[in-house]
């Protein structure tokens, strides 16, 4: 019998994070909190590294698009449960639950081939400094940012592709808050185990291996670092440990959630929040509070705009 022609669902319901009223307002205020954060401090990145010179080379221009990636990420559904938050309203129907599970997927995927495309960049500034600005070109930078934007689509297209041909016929409380398949496709009215080694392959086994791959090419950047141990070295190790720390922070909640599909649902939802909530607004802080080029940029372009406020007469009629 075909299962796929019985889908009855229309819509979700995402029971988000507590049924509790106070903890509901507490999650709305600390949330709104690091959204306007995470929005404004990547922002601020990116004008940052658009209006200084001296802040455009490949790495900052990785840096910029990880932000942008980073604000996307923080909005394909932090909003949403924002204003859940105010109106009582948890339904998602389902083409917006599908939409979701595109936007995340397609978010994520391109930031798993950014964070390694910024690794091959210290790779190379690194270990191979005489031919970084031959192999590091402008139309390298823009290959990988594009590579990385065709991947997320083709990873995420697979995941809507599959998450379509599931037949949902029975309950439609999503226990999360926001749609993901770790949580819809166990709603579905089949078998959740080949369904389970489906997300494993295709999302858990590629982000463990991406994982690995990252983690022993800062290991050997690492090396190179203390084997050539140099005045520059200190700045080249505040960079790489910055730029692992975003990678451990995103690729951890990632690997568990998609390696273990059908784990708690407490723990999957903590580690939710986590890589699109909290995640996001590390890269600024992280980035910002380590690295002194970025710092010394932001406090130009801030003198540059009260000097342009003093500079400009005040008109009164």
């Amino acid at each position: 019998m075909d299962m796929v022609n019985k889908s009855t669902v229309s819509e979700f319901v995402l029971l988000g994070l507590s049924d509790s009223w106070e903890l509901q307002m507490f999650f709305f205020v600390v949330f709104s909190l690091f959204y306007v954060a995470t929005i404004v401090g990547n922002s601020l990145i990116v004008i940052t590294v658009i209006a200084d010179s001296h802040l455009h080379s490949p790495m900052y221009f990785l840096l910029t698009n990880l932000s942008i990636i980073d604000m996307s990420l923080a909005s394909f559904a932090t909003p949403k449960m924002i204003t859940d938050y105010l109106t009582g309203q948890k339904t998602i129907s389902f083409d917006g639950c599908i939409t979701q599970i595109f936007f995340l997927h397609l978010f994520t995927g391109t930031e798993i081939i950014l964070l390694m495309a910024m690794s091959f960049d210290r790779y190379i500034a690194i270990c191979k400094p005489l031919r970084y600005a031959s192999i590091i070109s402008p139309q390298v930078c823009i290959a990988l940012v594009l590579a990385s934007w065709v991947v997320g689509v083709m990873h995420s297209m697979s995941q809507v592709i599959f998450a379509l041909t599931l037949p949902f016929c029975g309950p439609n409380d999503v226990d999360s808050f926001f749609c993901d398949l770790p949580v819809v496709f166990q709603l579905a009215c089949v078998d959740t185990y080949v369904l389970g080694l489906f997300m494993i392959s295709t999302s858990g086994i590629i982000a463990l291996s991406c994982f690995i791959l990252l983690f022993n090419s800062y290991v050997i950047v690492l090396v190179t670092i203390k084997t050539h141990s140099s005045g520059g070295s200190s700045k080249a190790l505040s960079t790489c440990t910055a730029h692992f720390i975003v990678v451990f922070m995103f690729f951890g909640p990632c690997i568990f959630i998609y390696m273990w599909p059908q784990s708690s649902f407490l723990v999957d939802k903590i580690l939710s929040v986590f890589y699109t909530i909290f995640t996001p607004i590390m890269n600024p802080i992280i980035y910002t509070l380590r690295n002194q080029e970025v710092k010394t940029a932001m406090r130009k372009l801030k003198n540059r705009f009260l000097n342009s406020n003093k500079a400009t007469p005040l008109h009164y009629f």
